[in-house]
Protein backbone atom coordinates (compact mmCIF):
# COMPACT_ATOMS: atom_id res chain seq x y z
CA UNK A 1 0.00 0.00 0.00
CA UNK A 2 1.16 3.52 -0.81
CA UNK A 3 2.92 5.48 1.93
CA UNK A 4 0.44 8.24 1.90
CA UNK A 5 -2.43 6.03 2.05
CA UNK A 6 -4.20 5.93 5.26
CA UNK A 7 -7.52 4.30 5.35
CA UNK A 8 -9.43 5.04 8.83
CA UNK A 9 -12.55 2.56 9.06
CA UNK A 10 -14.43 3.38 12.43
CA UNK A 11 -16.80 0.06 13.59
CA UNK A 12 -19.62 2.02 11.87
CA UNK A 13 -18.12 2.30 8.96
CA UNK A 14 -16.79 -1.25 8.97
CA UNK A 15 -21.06 -2.23 9.61
CA UNK A 16 -22.15 -0.20 6.24
CA UNK A 17 -19.06 -1.95 4.36
CA UNK A 18 -19.82 -5.30 4.99
CA UNK A 19 -23.49 -4.65 4.76
CA UNK A 20 -22.72 -3.76 1.24
CA UNK A 21 -21.24 -6.49 0.33
CA UNK A 22 -23.41 -9.14 1.81
CA UNK A 23 -26.55 -7.33 0.34
CA UNK A 24 -27.31 -9.81 -3.46
CA UNK A 25 -29.38 -6.37 -4.10
CA UNK A 26 -26.09 -4.42 -4.36
CA UNK A 27 -24.59 -3.45 -7.52
CA UNK A 28 -21.27 -5.14 -8.02
CA UNK A 29 -19.38 -2.13 -8.65
CA UNK A 30 -20.24 -0.66 -5.55
CA UNK A 31 -19.47 -4.14 -3.61
CA UNK A 32 -16.17 -4.34 -5.08
CA UNK A 33 -15.24 -0.62 -3.98
CA UNK A 34 -16.19 -2.01 -0.59
CA UNK A 35 -13.72 -5.20 -0.76
CA UNK A 36 -10.75 -2.51 -1.44
CA UNK A 37 -11.62 -0.34 1.39
CA UNK A 38 -12.52 -3.66 3.78
CA UNK A 39 -9.10 -5.26 2.52
CA UNK A 40 -7.37 -1.78 3.10
CA UNK A 41 -8.30 -1.51 6.48
CA UNK A 42 -6.84 -5.38 7.23
CA UNK A 43 -3.74 -3.92 6.38
CA UNK A 44 -3.46 -5.76 2.77
CA UNK A 45 -0.94 -4.74 0.72
CA UNK A 46 -2.20 -3.45 -2.77
CA UNK A 47 -1.61 -6.96 -4.91
CA UNK A 48 -4.06 -8.47 -2.14
CA UNK A 49 -6.59 -5.71 -2.21
CA UNK A 50 -6.46 -6.15 -6.44
CA UNK A 51 -7.16 -10.08 -5.61
CA UNK A 52 -9.56 -9.81 -3.29
CA UNK A 53 -11.70 -6.69 -5.38
CA UNK A 54 -10.65 -7.97 -8.91
CA UNK A 55 -9.87 -4.37 -9.87
CA UNK A 56 -6.89 -2.82 -11.25
CA UNK A 57 -4.44 -1.11 -9.46
CA UNK A 58 -4.76 2.57 -10.51
CA UNK A 59 -8.76 1.65 -9.60
CA UNK A 60 -7.76 0.34 -6.56
CA UNK A 61 -5.79 3.69 -5.40
CA UNK A 62 -8.78 5.69 -6.84
CA UNK A 63 -11.36 4.39 -4.56
CA UNK A 64 -8.65 4.11 -1.32
CA UNK A 65 -8.61 8.06 -1.93
CA UNK A 66 -12.32 8.93 -2.76
CA UNK A 67 -13.14 6.72 0.96
CA UNK A 68 -10.14 8.87 2.68
CA UNK A 69 -11.91 11.88 1.40
CA UNK A 70 -16.12 11.06 1.17
CA UNK A 71 -16.10 7.90 3.40
CA UNK A 72 -18.50 5.38 2.76
CA UNK A 73 -20.73 7.39 0.32
CA UNK A 74 -18.44 8.22 -1.67
CA UNK A 75 -17.85 4.65 -2.64
CA UNK A 76 -21.60 4.89 -3.79
CA UNK A 77 -21.58 7.87 -6.10
CA UNK A 78 -20.39 8.15 -9.72
CA UNK A 79 -18.55 11.09 -10.39
CA UNK A 80 -20.47 12.74 -13.34
CA UNK A 81 -18.32 12.97 -16.17
CA UNK A 82 -18.63 16.73 -18.45
CA UNK A 83 -20.21 16.20 -22.02
CA UNK A 84 -17.10 16.12 -24.72
CA UNK A 85 -19.35 18.57 -26.98
CA UNK A 86 -21.75 20.97 -25.70
CA UNK A 87 -26.28 20.21 -26.45
CA UNK A 88 -27.51 22.25 -29.14
CA UNK A 89 -29.71 25.32 -28.00
CA UNK A 90 -33.47 25.20 -28.20
CA UNK A 91 -33.08 28.50 -30.54
CA UNK A 92 -30.97 26.38 -32.77
CA UNK A 93 -33.60 23.17 -32.74
CA UNK A 94 -36.46 25.42 -33.21
CA UNK A 95 -34.68 26.76 -36.26
CA UNK A 96 -34.44 23.74 -37.91
CA UNK A 97 -38.02 22.81 -37.31
CA UNK A 98 -39.34 26.00 -38.49
CA UNK A 99 -37.24 26.25 -42.31
CA UNK A 100 -38.12 22.26 -42.39
CA UNK A 101 -41.34 23.15 -42.20
CA UNK A 102 -40.92 26.29 -44.71
CA UNK A 103 -40.39 26.37 -48.45
CA UNK A 104 -36.47 25.31 -49.39
CA UNK A 105 -34.53 28.08 -51.33
CA UNK A 106 -34.18 28.65 -54.78
CA UNK A 107 -35.53 25.76 -57.14
CA UNK A 108 -34.82 23.17 -54.72
CA UNK A 109 -37.95 21.01 -54.00
CA UNK A 110 -37.52 19.52 -50.36
CA UNK A 111 -34.83 20.49 -47.94
CA UNK A 112 -31.89 18.10 -47.47
CA UNK A 113 -29.70 17.21 -44.85
CA UNK A 114 -26.24 19.19 -46.39
CA UNK A 115 -28.39 22.18 -47.00
CA UNK A 116 -29.98 22.42 -43.81
CA UNK A 117 -26.49 22.01 -41.84
CA UNK A 118 -25.45 24.64 -44.13
CA UNK A 119 -28.41 26.79 -43.52
CA UNK A 120 -28.02 26.43 -39.73
CA UNK A 121 -24.49 26.31 -39.43
CA UNK A 122 -24.54 22.74 -37.31
CA UNK A 123 -23.49 19.46 -38.44
CA UNK A 124 -25.14 17.30 -41.01
CA UNK A 125 -25.70 14.65 -38.21
CA UNK A 126 -26.94 16.67 -36.38
CA UNK A 127 -29.79 17.99 -38.44
CA UNK A 128 -30.21 14.13 -38.74
CA UNK A 129 -30.93 13.76 -34.93
CA UNK A 130 -33.36 16.85 -34.63
CA UNK A 131 -35.57 15.34 -37.73
CA UNK A 132 -35.45 12.31 -36.32
CA UNK A 133 -36.76 13.41 -32.52
CA UNK A 134 -39.42 15.50 -34.27
CA UNK A 135 -40.66 12.27 -36.94
CA UNK A 136 -39.70 14.89 -40.22
CA UNK A 137 -39.31 13.72 -43.31
CA UNK A 138 -38.82 16.33 -45.78
CA UNK A 139 -37.20 13.91 -48.45
CA UNK A 140 -40.66 11.87 -48.74
CA UNK A 141 -43.36 13.52 -50.56
CA UNK A 142 -47.13 12.46 -50.09
CA UNK A 143 -49.57 13.18 -53.36
CA UNK A 144 -53.53 13.66 -53.22
CA UNK A 145 -55.95 14.69 -55.89
CA UNK A 146 -59.25 17.32 -55.55
CA UNK A 147 -61.60 16.80 -57.86
CA UNK A 148 -63.32 19.48 -59.80
CA UNK A 149 -66.67 17.74 -60.82
CA UNK A 150 -69.62 20.01 -59.57
CA UNK A 151 -71.30 17.10 -58.59
CA UNK A 152 -68.72 14.89 -56.71
CA UNK A 153 -70.13 15.00 -53.59
CA UNK A 154 -73.37 13.78 -54.73
CA UNK A 155 -71.78 11.00 -56.34
CA UNK A 156 -69.70 10.27 -53.76
CA UNK A 157 -72.47 10.00 -51.49
CA UNK A 158 -74.34 7.60 -53.99
CA UNK A 159 -71.31 5.40 -54.35
CA UNK A 160 -71.17 4.85 -50.42
CA UNK A 161 -74.38 4.94 -49.61
CA UNK A 162 -74.41 1.81 -52.07
CA UNK A 163 -71.84 -0.31 -49.97
CA UNK A 164 -73.39 0.88 -46.65
CA UNK A 165 -76.81 0.12 -47.74
CA UNK A 166 -77.39 -1.44 -50.79
CA UNK A 167 -80.96 -2.15 -52.06
CA UNK A 168 -82.76 -5.47 -51.36
CA UNK A 169 -81.58 -8.42 -53.33
CA UNK A 170 -78.93 -6.39 -55.06
CA UNK A 171 -75.34 -7.94 -55.60
CA UNK A 172 -72.81 -5.17 -54.80
CA UNK A 173 -69.52 -5.19 -56.58
CA UNK A 174 -66.68 -2.84 -55.70
CA UNK A 175 -64.09 -3.70 -59.19
CA UNK A 176 -60.48 -2.45 -59.69
CA UNK A 177 -57.77 -3.36 -61.60
CA UNK A 178 -53.31 -3.76 -60.10
CA UNK A 179 -51.02 -3.46 -63.05
CA UNK A 180 -47.31 -4.25 -63.30
CA UNK A 181 -47.37 -7.51 -61.31
CA UNK A 182 -44.66 -8.92 -61.27
CA UNK A 183 -44.91 -13.06 -63.04
CA UNK A 184 -42.39 -14.84 -61.10
CA UNK A 185 -42.17 -18.71 -61.54
CA UNK A 186 -39.85 -20.23 -59.05
CA UNK A 187 -40.25 -23.41 -56.52
CA UNK A 188 -40.25 -21.42 -53.47
CA UNK A 189 -39.92 -17.68 -52.67
CA UNK A 190 -36.19 -16.53 -52.02
CA UNK A 191 -34.82 -15.29 -48.72
CA UNK A 192 -34.71 -11.63 -47.70
CA UNK A 193 -30.74 -9.95 -47.81
CA UNK A 194 -29.54 -9.65 -44.11
CA UNK A 195 -26.15 -9.03 -42.47
CA UNK A 196 -24.00 -11.36 -43.56
CA UNK A 197 -25.79 -12.93 -46.44
CA UNK A 198 -27.39 -12.12 -50.11
CA UNK A 199 -30.61 -12.62 -51.13
CA UNK A 200 -31.16 -16.09 -52.21
CA UNK A 201 -33.31 -17.50 -54.82
CA UNK A 202 -33.84 -21.06 -56.52
CA UNK A 203 -32.00 -22.09 -59.63
CA UNK A 204 -35.50 -22.36 -61.84
CA UNK A 205 -36.46 -18.60 -60.82
CA UNK A 206 -37.71 -17.50 -64.02
CA UNK A 207 -39.27 -13.85 -64.63
CA UNK A 208 -42.15 -13.87 -67.31
CA UNK A 209 -42.62 -10.07 -67.43
CA UNK A 210 -45.70 -8.63 -65.64
CA UNK A 211 -49.36 -8.80 -65.67
CA UNK A 212 -52.79 -7.31 -64.86
CA UNK A 213 -55.43 -8.51 -62.23
CA UNK A 214 -58.68 -7.66 -62.59
CA UNK A 215 -60.86 -8.46 -59.33
CA UNK A 216 -64.17 -7.70 -58.69
CA UNK A 217 -65.12 -8.05 -54.89
CA UNK A 218 -68.21 -9.49 -53.44
CA UNK A 219 -68.83 -6.51 -50.73
CA UNK A 220 -71.57 -8.73 -49.30
CA UNK A 221 -70.08 -11.83 -48.60
CA UNK A 222 -66.41 -10.75 -49.58
CA UNK A 223 -65.65 -13.03 -52.57
CA UNK A 224 -63.59 -12.26 -55.31
CA UNK A 225 -63.76 -12.66 -59.14
CA UNK A 226 -60.81 -12.51 -60.68
CA UNK A 227 -58.47 -12.82 -64.00
CA UNK A 228 -54.89 -12.16 -65.05
CA UNK A 229 -54.53 -10.31 -68.40
CA UNK A 230 -51.19 -9.18 -70.47
CA UNK A 231 -52.09 -6.16 -70.70
CA UNK A 232 -54.13 -2.78 -69.28
CA UNK A 233 -55.96 -1.61 -72.00
CA UNK A 234 -60.50 -0.78 -72.02
CA UNK A 235 -60.38 -3.92 -74.16
CA UNK A 236 -59.40 -6.05 -71.58
CA UNK A 237 -61.34 -4.13 -68.71
CA UNK A 238 -64.84 -5.04 -71.01
CA UNK A 239 -64.07 -8.60 -71.45
CA UNK A 240 -63.43 -8.42 -67.30
CA UNK A 241 -66.99 -7.42 -67.09
CA UNK A 242 -68.73 -9.55 -69.24
CA UNK A 243 -67.33 -12.43 -67.22
CA UNK A 244 -68.59 -10.73 -63.86
CA UNK A 245 -71.95 -10.21 -66.12
CA UNK A 246 -71.77 -13.83 -67.01
CA UNK A 247 -70.73 -14.90 -63.31
CA UNK A 248 -73.40 -12.92 -61.38
CA UNK A 249 -76.00 -14.10 -64.10
CA UNK A 250 -75.00 -17.92 -63.69
CA UNK A 251 -77.40 -19.72 -61.49
CA UNK A 252 -76.68 -20.55 -57.83
CA UNK A 253 -74.05 -17.40 -57.54
CA UNK A 254 -72.45 -16.70 -54.68
CA UNK A 255 -70.29 -14.28 -54.84
CA UNK A 256 -67.99 -15.60 -57.60
CA UNK A 257 -64.55 -17.45 -57.11
CA UNK A 258 -61.70 -16.73 -54.87
CA UNK A 259 -58.51 -15.81 -56.01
Amino acid sequence: MRSRIVVSVTSQDRIRLEAIVEDRNTRQKHAARARVVIATADGCGTSEVMRRSGLSKPVVWRWQERFMQEGVDGLLRDKTRKPGKPPLPAQTVQRVIDLTLAAPPGEATHWSVRAMAKAVGIGAVSVQRIWRANSLTPHRMKTFKLSNDPRFIEKFTDVVGLYVDPPAHAVVLSIDEKSQIQALDRTQPGLPIKKGRAGTMTHDYIRHGTTTLFAALNVLDGTVIGRNMQRHRHQEFIQFLNQVEAEVNRPGFAGGCSV
